[in-house]
């Protein structure tokens, strides 16, 4: 499976790396591709090398304005002119879609993704990986948008909030028909 991660680049503390960290390892010997922003800094280099340490591919999605801080070694680099382009390659170029710890950029791509399920414009699995209880805040309030008829689905249908790493990948796994 490819599978796309929305992260942050910034240089974070282990209670955010260390699950990274596990999820990236999960995904290597799963034998999955990561598709990912390109960057080789922060939370975004130690998913990476946590792939590519335990035998998965790496497919990066970068943007001219990053790309002195894209990862060299990666199977596949892509360059996108901006911004909405490389959100675009990097939903192309996956199957299914992880949201972990991020700032405003994450939260873009977060939100797209689901806007993009919502209208019926993809069917891709969406997992939000809620570590630390990071996300606690936006799933409050995604279920008061459907609580209050906001969405026109049920937020189980446009994403999986996962506690773990493990949680994360098993229920992609399931969703994709493997294991």
């Amino acid at each position: 499976m490819r599978i796309c991660v929305f992260l942050s680049a910034a240089d974070l503390d282990d209670r955010y790396t260390g699950p990274a960290r596990d999820f990236a390892e999960l995904l290597g010997k799963g034998g999955h591709t990561l598709v990912w922003g390109g960057s080789d800094v922060g939370l975004m280099k130690v998913v990476a090398d946590g792939v590519q340490e335990a035998g998965g591919r790496l497919c990066g999605v970068s943007v001219g304005f990053l790309a002195t801080t894209a990862r060299a070694g990666a199977d596949e680099m892509v360059i996108a002119a901006d911004l909405a382009e490389r959100k675009r390659l990097l939903l192309e170029k996956s199957d299914a879609v992880v949201i972990m710890v991020g700032g405003t950029g994450t939260l873009d791509e977060a939100t797209e993704i689901l806007e993009l399920k919502k209208h019926g414009h993809t069917d891709k699995p969406v997992v939000l990986l809620n570590t630390a209880g990071f996300y606690d805040g936006l799933k409050t309030q995604f279920r008061r948008m459907e609580d209050e008829g906001f969405l026109p689905r049920p937020l189980a249908d446009l994403v999986f909030f996962a506690e773990e790493p493990v949680g994360a990948l098993a229920w992609l796994e399931e969703s994709q028909g493997i294991g």
